[in-house]
């Protein structure tokens, strides 16, 4: 069965445990989902489940007819599997395909910070406070490698647009899981803020 599911991120709250212990863990609606499409490596080169989560308003007519009669989903993302899925397209999938103590990998967006300069952005620790530097307390200094090369390598780090990445936690905890209200708890922070889309997958299962 797939070993993933799409999610939403509600936001933070906080549990705690039997033994008293408090945890701070993400709230995410996760599903119910729909699997649209399954792909074989026979067929396409590698093996993979289509899903679809979220109702969509209005669809066009390459989407109306790639989901023919399931729905209308907003989302469809794709989830890689190992070898050949037993599901079958129209199968549904909810928060039943985990339980408390999984270990989960959760991909999102991260949150956009727009342009930042480097020592937001990288943590530099800027120009010297004193001896007549009145401008350079937060400059990244000088970019050039003198002589030679003699020029600015790529990848030099400097200022520019931070944030909105995707970005992959591994084996976060579940801390709580209920089908009925289609809500998971994972303990610590997840990529993006609310309403931000995730991909939930099992530790160590598909791509």
């Amino acid at each position: 069965m797939v070993a993933g599911i799409i999610g939403k991120k509600l936001g933070m709250t906080q549990l705690f445990r039997e033994d008293g212990k408090m945890e701070a863990v993400t709230a995410v609606e996760a599903g119910p989902c729909t699997v649209i499409q399954v792909k074989t490596a026979d067929k396409d080169g590698y093996n993979a489940v289509q899903l679809g989560f979220g109702a969509a308003k209005r669809l066009n007519s390459a989407e109306r007819g790639h989901l023919k009669e399931l729905g209308q989903f907003r989302y469809l993302r794709e989830i890689r599997v190992d070898e050949k899925e037993t599901a079958k397209v129209g199968d549904k999938l909810d928060v039943s395909l985990f339980k408390v103590g999984d270990k989960i990998d959760v991909t999102g967006i991260s949150k956009s910070k727009g342009f930042a300069g480097v020592v937001k952005r990288h943590g530099f620790k800027g120009g010297p406070k004193t001896h007549g530097q009145s401008d350079r307390h937060r400059h990244p200094g000088a970019i050039g490698s003198t002589t030679y090369p003699g020029r600015v390598w790529k990848g030099l780090r400097m200022a520019g647009r931070m944030g909105g990445d995707q970005l992959t936690v591994r084996r976060l905890e579940v801390c709580g899981a209920d089908v009925e209200r289609n809500l998971l708890l994972v303990k610590g922070a997840v990529p993006g803020g609310k309403s931000g889309l995730l991909l939930i997958r099992k530790t160590g299962e598909g791509k």
